[in-house]
């Protein structure tokens, strides 16, 4: 049976106007805290507004929050969530306008208990396991027959690198967690270097997956309808992995695949130019 969507429909287009201020948001903060990780946070924003503006269910009337879960596992892409979770009305532009100060609440990687962060990451290998406890959870607060949150899980490709990663490929298959959705950010760069060069045996991924027990499939991580498609597609009767191909960096042409981005923010002659280019971009 083919899994259902928090949404009916998936407006690309208004995807790509969210988008483009969702990177015009980052580039302002990254004029007053340097410490952020830009190119990271570019290369899923469109894993993450798929997931937050089309796959996850609205909070139900009287409730607090959805009843699917968010986990940013690449805690060093927690602007592209802080951003979104702004944009929905979950944080508060204080909080952001606040970001890696000593009065604030967002760091640069998510903090449990602070609004709408559901897990504290950032170090890399344990987000997809605590996913699949989660997922568990929710299975059982169903009860049979019931209709169990779904748990969205990002990744990056560095962190498939970690054994704990693979055990919870193992699990979520054995457990057949038909709730759990995980999505790799596959942008090919781990801190400094090409994940396609430090570990080629990493390829191919949707083979391993499928070997693994998932139901799994490659699209364009910056098409975000086509992430929306490809999730609320599955059959949903096993846990579900997509590969996200995807551009570190995206966006700003300067940014892309140079890996000094996944640390530096830009200068103010380089800020304009980036903000310029999103313009082009967003025309």
């Amino acid at each position: 049976m083919t899994a259902q969507p928090g949404h009916n429909s998936f407006d690309a287009a208004e995807s790509r106007r969210r988008c483009y201020r969702y990177r015009r948001r980052v580039l302002d903060i990254s004029q007053k805290v340097g410490a952020l990780h830009i190119a990271p946070a570019f290369s899923c924003l469109e894993i993450s507004d798929a997931c937050y503006n089309g796959l996850m269910r609205p909070a139900p009337a009287g409730a607090a929050k959805s009843p699917d879960t968010f986990l940013m596992s690449k805690g060093h892409g927690c602007m592209a969530q802080y951003v979104i979770l702004e944009d929905i009305g979950v944080l508060a532009t204080a909080d952001l306008d606040a970001y890696c100060t000593p009065d604030g609440i967002l760091g640069a990687h998510p903090d449990y208990g602070n609004p709408g962060i559901e897990a504290s990451t950032g170090s890399l290998g344990h987000g997809l396991s605590m996913a699949v406890g989660i997922a568990v959870a929710e299975r059982n607060i169903a009860g049979p027959g019931g209709n169990p949150g779904v748990v969205y899980c990002v990744l990056s490709d560095g962190e498939m690198q970690e054994g704990s990663t693979w055990e919870a490929i193992l699990m979520g298959s054995t457990l057949g967690l038909s709730n759990l959705v995980a999505i790799v950010d596959n942008n090919d760069f781990q801190s400094l270097g090409r994940t396609s060069e430090t570990h080629p045996s990493f390829y191919p991924v949707v083979e391993k997956l499928e070997a693994f027990g998932w139901e799994s499939a490659e699209v364009n991580g910056h098409d975000a309808g086509a992430v929306y498609d490809a999730v609320a597609n599955r059959k949903g009767d096993r846990p579900f992995f997509l590969v996200a191909k995807t551009v570190k960096g995206r966006g700003v042409s300067y940014m892309e695949s140079v890996p000094i981005w996944h640390y530096r923010a830009p200068n103010p002659a380089e800020y304009q130019q980036a903000i310029d280019e999103l313009k082009e971009i967003a025309s």
